[in-house]
């Protein structure tokens, strides 16, 4: 991000979500041919939440893309299965519910394949169902494949980077099926998929029923996609606007025992948490953990590449500092607003492993040192 970029996005820090969004009727998904400026790219698409789909120029350098598929553009389920071989796989059954979802079961990767091949040679249909690939952790598993590598565009994922920095999770999916598979998008961050469609967050959900039906192919053929979900400073606003809607619809569901039980407002956060993957605690350590990463890039803020010590520094450097105090300036807006709900008050202190005052505190003074 240069130092014009910054300024202008920090004009946006504060400013409503309704002013600069996108009408959620607009099928239009703009097409990006070649390479173009960061800082046009963070402009056109990420402030205004505007989702946009990339040129296969972008992909062409992945190992996925020469080793996967095949010459004509079918998945090569031979190579695939040379690669994975017994690996367990989660594995879903479209043709089923659970609970608003597919079932899903851990199969060896080859009994996944040996299924996938039957189902085509019966006419991409079988007794078992539609079973697809889902949520295969495939990126954290085998980071020595270099499967892929994603654009500078999608290289500041505070998703990720939080789940790398503790050490539990990420959100770098692979999903393979056959023809008439599909699966739901996840709507509260970006979504990136083989393709390079840039899905937004609001966007996903205006379209989250219409686009549920098919997304695992372009598609409606065998596909193989990956999936990299993320978001960053400029639609974070939207998921805290998302876990506020969330938590008041769970509160409107039990309100009848409210006056019942002590704890209500902890087992709303329960509730939430089962829901959504997160609540209101865990929101405020995941911008925690953030603001720590970016006021320790700008303390230390390495000359070069070269002094770069793991690949979020690298990252951070090839974003550069702007970037770095765009983030720290959207994380305290959020943190301010967090501060003075009343919900976030309610809070059992226990849940929190550190002071959010103290770090509130801590952000402010960074940022007055940057702006």
């Amino acid at each position: 991000m240069d130092r014009e970029t910054f300024n202008n996005c920090c004009s946006l820090v504060k400013m409503p979500r309704q002013i600069h969004q996108q009408h959620c009727s607009s099928h239009f998904i703009q097409y990006i041919e070649r390479e173009i400026a960061y800082s046009k790219f963070i402009k056109n698409y990420l402030i205004p939440n505007q989702p946009c789909m990339f040129s296969k120029k972008f992909t062409e350098d992945w190992n996925c893309r020469k080793k996967w598929v095949t010459a004509d553009g079918k998945p090569n389920l031979q190579r695939l299965l040379q690669e994975f071989d017994e690996t367990p796989v989660p594995v879903a059954n479209c043709s089923a519910k659970e609970y608003n979802s597919n079932p899903k079961q851990i199969m060896p990767f080859k009994e996944f394949i040996q299924y996938w091949r039957e189902y085509i040679q019966n006419g991409h249909s079988s007794p078992k169902g539609c079973l697809y690939l889902k949520d295969w952790h495939m990126q954290r598993n085998f980071p020595e494949h270099n499967s892929y590598k994603t654009p500078i565009y999608f290289s500041s994922d505070w998703l990720n980077e939080y789940w790398d920095t503790i050490e539990v999770d990420d959100y770098r999916f692979v999903y393979m099926g056959p023809k008439g598979s599909w699966y739901c998008v996840i709507y509260l961050s970006y979504t990136v998929v083989r393709k390079l469609i840039m899905f937004t967050a609001e966007w996903c959900q205006c379209h989250r029923g219409r686009i549920s039906q098919k997304m695992s192919g372009s598609y409606l053929e065998d596909t193989i996609s990956i999936n990299h979900n993320w978001l960053n400073g400029c639609n974070l606003d939207i998921m805290w606007q998302f876990l506020q809607e969330e938590l008041s619809s769970v509160q409107r569901e039990i309100e009848e025992w409210r006056d019942t039980m002590d704890s209500w407002h902890q087992h709303c956060q329960v509730i939430m948490k089962s829901c959504t993957g997160i609540d209101y605690g865990e929101f405020a350590s995941f911008l925690k953990t953030i603001a720590n990463n970016r006021m320790s890039f700008l303390n230390s803020c390495p000359r070069n590449a070269d002094n770069c010590q793991d690949h979020l520094a690298e990252s951070l450097f090839a974003l550069g500092p702007q970037h770095a105090a765009f983030d720290l300036q959207r994380v305290l807006h959020i943190f301010e607003s967090m501060l003075g709900n009343e919900d976030f008050k309610r809070l059992d202190p226990s849940t929190l492993t550190f002071k959010p005052e103290e770090l509130l505190q801590e952000i402010r003074e960074a940022v007055r040192t940057i702006v």
